[in-house]
């Protein structure tokens, strides 16, 4: 089965202006992140492990150069989007952990608000977000069934027309009845969250606002009596809430609170009890009470479900999935048909980009042509967005830009460098010795720009092929289905508020998640008053309050002792597990991530220097610099004294000619400094950028440290493996 893809990074170029010169951080670097994987990027500071994450979440410093590549998430290229585009994003749907928790938390605000804050804005949007996604999606697919059953029939047409609306109908319905069951169950939600810190206070004879929090409670509990929450028990709960006001009004004569524990235990126990039960269909009940003409049978919830979803299926549902298909099949079948013609066009107007010389107006003309042609060949049914479509007509327009922007900046840059050297040389000849120095010209390759440009259109070309011969294996039933599915998200993502009582539970609980001890305690405190570890936790929790797909973690342990180390690593892990998370986990450490990661990528000087799976990297690495580090990494069993990586990083002003690592690798060639090697392929899983790996090259083996530490591993993993 095929991985889902969650975010794919291509070719990414990043520098930096200084007053010394461009420094070139990250130097077109690779690699795929999928759904419910760990990808560990690993490498000494300096090695451009942060600058590519800050990049992904557009938070780099005003001094970066953008000088190539893609960050794809979700169909957006996140290098070419807006700045409200990227509020919706960031830390909603890729959130971060950062290195030092001081750093990412106010200190003159309580550790309950920074958790609560995001919550409730994410919440707003999420909402207007919801109705619209879930109108234009119904819209799109009534359009696309018109078409595929009822091309030239009318009257077909209109039934059509009508079993769409009738979708919409009964949604509205459905969403007035969830909507009616949130007020309720989120009240009784917040009545027992409030009711558990008022009695627990009461046991420490603490009374902190308890008439206007007492009020609030019994307000709360009376607006949870619905049919589907507080029921079968709604006259008890209206007698124990009436009985609140003289209990309390006893506690203030008498320092005995056990009346009033008492009658708000039985308050908190009977909404506890409804929380517990089974929540209704509302999307088949919206449609029976819409269209039935008949009262709801009397059944347990459960049966309710069974029997309304029947009658949904039988009425209305699997008719309106069979053209549902037939309407995602249409929309397939045209796209890949204008795939196929814009595989040619594409093709065709290559050469605009392939001469000596561009022509500014020539190749922004094509452009236009080619971004017509592509958005004609994307398949807007497609839950999964295409991304190389999507991204396309601002990925060209940019590399566009790029080419001639660059042009002109290498005239000023030669102009600049020409006159600082000529006044440099004339203070020289004067007798002067210039305190200054001539920064050298930052000159952009044109030729480099020229290929970025070819490369937009050649793998857009190379991807339409591939979705070509892979149309065959689509299952059309299971995407009528993720449809429906769909659509009922949004929906309900419309009536799902987000209240401050909402917000704090919500907060509390991640807390305990987290393992924060005395959570309800601790909400009200500020940072300075937790530990490194527990403001570390707390970081984690703020990050993983909107439930995002994403979660970097930028060297989390770095500051911790390695005790603590391995329990936030541990507790990261968890939620990885638990939530089905894509976690890019960033670290100079090799050790850190043996027993998380799934995948590796070892960066140096900017690169990418091996990629494999976590096996492929620790069992048979194969780059001089992925040994120098498993070289100098401690072990219980290791005795002999550890390799330290000699020499330092190259100045990434100046990069080398050929391989970076090459002045500090003993395994080096004469090519290492000649030419910078090219990623040669070990496995299907595994690649390393080493020209030790060309055939003509000799016959190196890992150092004996590591050869000796594999064997201990394997012995050790044979025999865990016996004992099961």
């Amino acid at each position: 089965m095929e991985l889902e893809k969650k975010l794919s990074v291509k070719d990414l170029t990043i520098s930096f202006r200084t007053s010394n010169g461009k420094v070139q951080a990250v130097r077109g670097i690779n690699f795929d992140l999928y759904k419910g994987e760990t990808l560990a990027i690993v490498g000494e500071s300096g090695s451009g492990k942060s600058v590519t994450s800050k990049a992904i979440l557009g938070i780099l410093a005003g001094n970066s150069i953008m000088e190539g590549g893609e960050i794809i998430y979700d169909g957006k290229d996140l290098l070419k989007i807006s700045e409200d585009d990227f509020h919706r994003i960031r830390g909603d749907k890729i959130a971060m952990i950062f290195q030092d928790p001081m750093s990412s938390l106010n200190p003159i605000v309580r550790i309950g608000r920074q958790l609560t804050e995001a919550m409730i804005l994410k919440g707003k949007a999420r909402q207007k977000e919801s109705r619209k996604n879930f109108n234009e999606k119904l819209a799109l697919l009534c359009e696309n069934m018109k078409k595929a059953v009822a091309p030239n029939d009318p009257e077909k047409a209109k039934a059509i027309d009508l079993k769409c609306k009738h979708f919409d109908k009964f949604e509205y319905k459905h969403l007035d009845l969830e909507s009616e069951f949130n007020v309720a169950h989120e009240a009784a939600n917040e009545a027992v969250f409030d009711l558990e810190n008022i009695i627990f206070e009461l046991t420490k004879k603490t009374k902190r606002d308890l008439n206007y929090r007492i009020s609030n409670d019994k307000k709360l509990a009376l607006r949870s009596i619905h049919k589907y929450v507080v029921n079968d028990r709604a006259e008890e709960l209206k007698n124990y809430v009436s009985q609140i006001s003289s209990e309390y009004n006893k506690i203030k004569k008498s320092d005995d609170f056990s009346g009033l524990i008492d009658i708000l235990t039985k308050v908190k126990d009977i909404l506890s009890e409804a929380l517990a039960f089974t929540k209704p269909n509302f999307f088949s009940m919206g449609y029976y009470l819409t269209f039935s003409g008949q009262e709801l049978p009397d059944m347990k919830v459960e049966d309710l479900n069974t029997y309304l979803r029947k009658y949904l299926d039988d009425n209305f549902m699997l008719d309106f999935i069979k053209d549902e298909k037939e309407a995602i099949m249409y929309s397939a079948n045209e796209s890949y048909r204008e795939k196929e013609e814009a595989i040619s066009f594409l093709n065709h107007h290559l050469d605009a980009f392939k001469k000596d010389k561009l022509d500014r107006a020539e190749c922004l003309k094509a452009w236009k042509s080619l971004s017509k042609e592509v958005e004609e060949g994307i398949d807007k049914l497609e839950l999964v967005k295409d991304s190389f479509a999507y991204t396309f007509s601002s990925g060209l327009r940019t590399e566009i830009d790029a080419y001639f922007n660059a042009i002109v900046k290498n005239e000023k840059e030669t102009k600049r460098f020409e006159k600082d050297t000529k006044r440099y040389n004339n203070q020289q000849a004067k007798g002067k010795n210039p305190d200054w120095a001539v920064v050298p010209a930052s000159i952009t390759d044109l030729e480099l720009k020229k290929r970025n440009i070819v490369r937009q259109v050649e793998r857009l070309c190379d991807h339409y092929t591939d979705k070509i011969k892979a149309k065959d294996s689509r299952d059309y039933d299971k995407e009528a289905v993720d449809m429906i599915d769909y659509l009922k998200e949004q929906a309900s993502g419309v009536v799902t508020k987000v209240t401050k009582t909402m917000a704090k539970n919500k907060a509390i609980k991640l807390m305990e998640e987290v393992g924060i001890p005395e959570p309800r305690k601790r909400y009200r405190q500020y940072p300075f008053e937790f530990s490194g570890g527990m403001r570390q936790r707390i970081v984690i929790a703020i990050a993983l309050a909107a439930n995002p797909d994403i979660l970097i973690c930028d060297e989390p342990t770095t500051a911790l002792d390695v005790t603590i180390q391995s329990q936030i690593l541990e507790l990261i892990n968890d939620f990885k597990k638990r939530r089905n998370l894509s976690v890019i986990f960033i670290t100079h450490d090799l050790g850190v991530v043996a027993n998380m990661a799934d995948r590796v990528a070892v960066m140096y000087a900017g690169k990418i220097v091996e990629y494999g799976t976590a096996d492929d990297i620790f069992y048979h690495s194969a780059h001089p610099y992925t040994w120098a580090l498993l070289s100098s990494m401690p072990d219980l069993d290791t005795n002999e004294k550890l390799d330290a990586i000699p020499g330092t990083p190259p100045n990434m002003i100046y990069p080398p000619v050929g391989d970076a690592f090459a002045q500090r690798n003993k395994y080096a060639m004469k090519i290492d400094f000649e030419r910078q090697p090219p990623m040669f392929k070990i496995t299907d899983t595994h690649y390393a950028a080493t020209w030790l790996l060309h055939p003509d090259a000799p016959k190196i083996d890992p150092p004996k440290v590591i050869t000796d530490r594999i064997e201990r591993m394997k012995q050790r993993r044979g025999g865990n493996n016996a004992e099961q």
